[in-house]
């Protein structure tokens, strides 16, 4: 092979192989979104959360984790967290809140949102955020995996961090509808036709084990549905007969046919653009 077509494999090679990631400037926003092909940290000025206080039902898993991320943002030891549990009962709308309620405090802390799909790439990732004097909250919302799913090892080096460890400047927090990461039809299935049941799933199942922080979930009551819209009345000053809004808001959960944090929300936006409220 002559000296020039060794050079077009070299160059070829080297259009194919992502750019390095420029140092990101980490002063530069609180949040940051970490997109692939090719790497990078987009800054997020303005994080799309709502205030802790209106977060209405979840107070043990909120003080939990608060805790746990002031004590992350201090510089002392944490834990990662894994929220599981109902859907729309503000697993992510947690994360985001508790970050915005310490950044004030601690503006070295910051939150970077991965993407399930983009889990390869996260030792990429942690080679960026390891050198840095800040403190990151690496955040994966709606995480679960499939019976042939292998982004799952991915997570392990964030979780256990390999050989290297994982850095002492990054915790991860991620969100599940599953407390196993997978579906129990799953689990119950690889169990019943394998060849060693007690074997079978153990792997996937034992990743959500490497959390340190377990956080559920659960479907609110009535009561707590409408102390939600209540707080959310009052947080955006909308003003309105109760007892309307209480029929209006049943009626509006059983059209539904669910009660959770989203459902109480989105009742409150209708209700707030009924009387001309702006929701920033």
């Amino acid at each position: 092979m002559n000296e020039d077509a060794l050079t077009r494999i070299a160059e070829a090679l080297e259009r194919m192989s992502p750019a390095p990631l420029a140092a990101p400037d980490f002063d530069a926003a609180p949040a940051f979104v970490w997109h692939v092909a090719p790497d990078r940290l987009a800054p997020v000025e303005t994080v799309n959360r709502v205030d802790l206080d209106l977060l209405v039902g979840i107070n043990r898993s909120r003080d939990t984790l608060l805790e746990n991320t002031r004590r992350f943002a201090q510089g002392s030891a944490a834990n990662n967290a894994l929220l599981w549990g109902a859907r729309g009962m503000g697993k992510s709308s947690l994360v985001k809140a508790i970050h915005g309620s310490l950044v004030a405090e601690h503006p070295d802390l910051k939150l970077v949102e991965l993407q399930r799909e983009d889990l390869p790439s996260v030792a990429r990732l942690l080679n960026h955020l390891r050198g840095s004097s800040k403190r990151f909250v690496l955040f994966c919302d709606d995480l679960s995996f499939s019976h042939d799913d292998q982004h799952y090892k991915s997570l392990k080096a964030v979780l256990d961090g390999g050989i290297e460890g994982r850095p002492d400047n990054v915790v991860f927090y991620a969100t599940s509808n599953r407390r196993h990461l997978m579906p129990r039809d799953m689990i119950e299935n690889e169990r019943s036709s394998a060849i060693n049941p007690s074997e079978a799933v153990e792997e996937k199942v034992s990743l959500s084990d490497r959390f340190g922080l377990w956080l559920g979930f659960h479907p609110c009551d009535q009561d707590e549905y409408l102390e939600m819209i209540e707080g959310y009345c009052t947080a955006y000053g909308v003003s309105a007969d109760p007892e309307v809004i209480r029929a209006e808001a049943i009626e509006w959960q059983a059209t539904r046919g669910a009660r959770s944090g989203r459902v109480a929300w989105q009742y409150f936006t209708d209700l707030a653009g009924r009387h001309g409220v702006t929701l920033s």
